[in-house]
């Protein structure tokens, strides 16, 4: 069978077959076996397909934020789980974190193998991996930076008896695992939803594309329990750790002029809330960071179910998927910038690091000894 094309020189008959599989070449998805060509979402299928040097630099850039994971994390739950100083409810918190970061860092691999081989390898199998690794790290990862923020208000707000012990530790970090299931494994066993290839298809999300009730109330659904319900939750607990700091330094002022002292932290408790604030910052930033990564992935998913897919191009919908790799690379150096215990120890194991800290126990202690010396009297 033949068609008829004209041409500056006038009618010219090529095989329909010929002319079909050139355009299908040059359209995303072309180099998929037609067996597994229902992975494809038909919006992907209008765009052509990328170029082998976007996967090669994609590749490339995931395998230095691989290592950076690998490292950064891998070093954050060695310090956290071994140091005795560090051995604290609080900081099982942060060795969950990185635990949830070191499962996003295991897509990693996933991707660069596929960028080489410009689809995704295993399929529907692969796709599934990839996305469950995404999903329970994503949503753990978000709950876990909510419970963080409880943490730091508690321990902030009520010193003495606010403190979490580490049984109730264990309750909240298995609380996020769980959290963490539903929209796991619903899309994965294809109860609910369904994982499909997005962007360059060499990755992996739940289907927010599909034009029908079921996947809106589905990405509706993930929408507010993913990013919505713990958004919620960091908000409230650091505006109140906020107002609990204030309300801190304002007391200390009074007690400062009433003492005739100079300095605010006059006392080991006051000095070990100094640190626990500058703990308390570096939650806060990690926040920062989470909102940073995953506010971008939010708007494209709801712009598919619900807005003009046309915004979605290839490569717009890989940024934010780099941009949530990122952010769980640069977690643990946050704590390794800011956390003043975790840097104390940092010098001690990793002295080539050139990380300088003083110790913080020792530091209070000091500034104890010191205010008791200005003021004898400031005990009465």
């Amino acid at each position: 069978m033949a068609t008829n094309y004209t041409d500056d020189i006038g009618p010219v008959a090529y095989p329909l077959k010929m002319v079909t599989q050139e355009v299908v070449e040059h359209m995303l998805g072309w180099n998929i076996p037609e067996d597994h060509q229902d992975l494809v979402h038909e919006h992907w299928r209008n765009f052509p397909a990328v170029s082998k040097y976007w996967h090669y630099g994609l590749a490339f850039i995931y395998t230095l934020l691989m290592l950076a994971s690998l490292s950064g994390n891998g070093i954050v739950i060695w310090i956290f789980s071994t140091s005795k100083s560090l051995r604290s409810a609080s900081n099982m918190f942060v060795i969950n974190l990185a635990v949830f970061d070191l499962m996003m860092m295991l897509e990693m691999p996933l991707l660069v193998v596929n960028s080489f081989y410009q689809r995704l390898v295993g399929y529907q199998l692969g796709c599934d991996v990839y996305a469950v690794l995404g999903s329970l790290s994503g949503i753990g990862g978000a709950m876990t930076n909510a419970i963080i923020a409880f943490d730091r208000y508690k321990t902030i707000s009520s010193p003495l008896d606010g403190r979490l012990n580490r049984v109730q530790a264990s309750i909240l970090i298995l609380f996020s695992w769980l959290w963490a299931l539903p929209f796991t494994f619903l899309p994965a066993f294809k109860v609910w939803g369904r994982f499909v290839p997005e962007g360059f298809l060499t990755t992996c999300s739940f289907d927010y594309i599909t034009d029908d009730q079921d996947t809106k109330i589905f990405v509706m659904c993930i929408f507010v329990w993913s990013y919505v319900i713990p958004m919620v939750f960091i908000c409230c607990f650091y505006s109140k750790l906020f107002g609990a700091v204030r309300l801190h330094e304002r007391m200390l002022k009074e007690q400062a002029k009433k003492m005739n002292v100079k300095s605010l932290a006059a006392n080991k408790e006051d000095s070990g809330k100094s640190v626990e604030i500058r703990i308390a910052k570096v939650a806060f930033t990690i926040f920062f960071l989470f909102l940073c990564s995953w506010t971008p992935y939010a708007f494209v998913t709801m712009t598919g179910a619900f807005g003009d897919r046309g915004l979605l191009t290839p490569v717009a919908t890989m940024v934010p998927a780099v941009c949530a790799k990122i952010v769980s690379c640069i977690d643990p150096w946050v704590y390794a910038i800011n956390h003043p215990r975790y840097r104390a120890e940092l010098q001690k194991r990793l002295p080539w690091m050139g990380v300088r800290e003083s110790d913080p126990d020792s530091v209070s202690s000091a500034s104890g000894a010191t205010a008791q010396t200005q003021n004898p009297t400031a005990e009465a």
